[in-house]
């Protein structure tokens, strides 16, 4: 007996009911929906959205669209349009056990969700996915920059990410899915002298709205770069602003009449067209 476990939005659910109308049976089972029951296939609707295909032809009536197959891994990146602060990769796996989790939090891209919203939920995401996080700080960063333009340091980074991911998991999933940055034969360019390549990744963009995975990477990523910042803004004893705009332009010359040049270069990627209007 085949079984395959997707996620399904609720218009898809509707759509699925439909089409099986009369083969619905109301079940009254604990978090269940309802249930579809076919010669060759059973398929339960759950509470938090998760359907279940079991039978001979399970295969065949879960190969629709609209839905995500797990298990799955995803990974995402935060921090590269911020002139201040580091680049956060992560990469994380979910399965069905951890649907409700993430149906629970209506998890998006975390560039959508309130950095209060983040610091509240992200810990739990954290507590309980496997995942893998690489932060890599400025003073480093830019050392990096000096031989890596901006893609090769994030496709390093995404491999290395789900490479560690890979040693913690016992079984590897079929899916693995980058939100994609660059195109897949560059990506793979860029890691050709690297110890090991994780081979067979999805590249899509926005990703982070088609697969809870990617989702739930940006959000452990966007927890552990607001971590960061906090610890940047604590040693400095000020407030440093995001993004790359006219503030933080603002802000660089302040901090480089009062702590310097020197100290700019470790909470600063050097490399953006901020450096200039600040005057280095």
């Amino acid at each position: 007996m085949e079984t395959y476990t997707k996620l399904y939005d609720e218009t898809s659910i509707q759509e699925l009911y439909q089409r099986f109308k009369g083969y619905v049976v109301e079940k009254k089972l604990p978090y269940v929906r309802f249930q579809i029951r076919l010669s060759d296939c059973v398929i339960t609707v759950y509470d938090s959205n998760k359907v279940v295909f079991q039978g001979e032809n399970a295969r065949f009536y879960s190969n629709t669209d609209n839905q995500i197959v797990l298990p799955q891994a995803g990974s995402d990146e935060v921090g590269t349009g911020d002139y201040f602060g580091p680049v956060v990769v992560c990469a994380a796996y979910i399965d069905e056990n951890n649907l409700s989790l993430l149906s629970d939090f209506k998890i998006t891209d975390s560039k959508q969700l309130s950095d209060d919203f983040i610091r509240q939920n992200a810990p739990k995401l954290i507590k309980e996915l496997t995942h893998s996080l690489l932060i890599l700080d400025p003073s480093k960063y830019n050392q990096v920059h000096l031989t890596n333009n901006m893609n090769q340091i994030k496709a390093k980074l995404h491999n290395q990410a789900y490479a560690h991911l890979k040693n913690k998991l016992q079984k590897w999933p079929s899916l693995c899915v980058v939100d994609q940055f660059t195109p897949e034969s560059l990506y793979y360019r860029y890691l050709k002298n690297e110890p090991c390549i994780i081979q067979d990744l999805t590249f899509k963009t926005k990703a982070e709205s088609q697969f809870p995975s990617v989702a739930a990477a940006s959000m452990i990523a966007r927890y552990a770069f607001l971590k960061a910042w906090d610890k940047m803004e604590e040693y400095y004893q000020c407030e440093i602003p995001k993004g790359a705009g006219k503030e933080v332009d603002k802000f660089g010359k302040t901090f480089i009449q009062k702590f310097g040049k020197d100290e700019l270069g470790k909470i600063a990627k050097l490399h953006f067209k901020n450096s200039e209007k600040i005057g280095l």
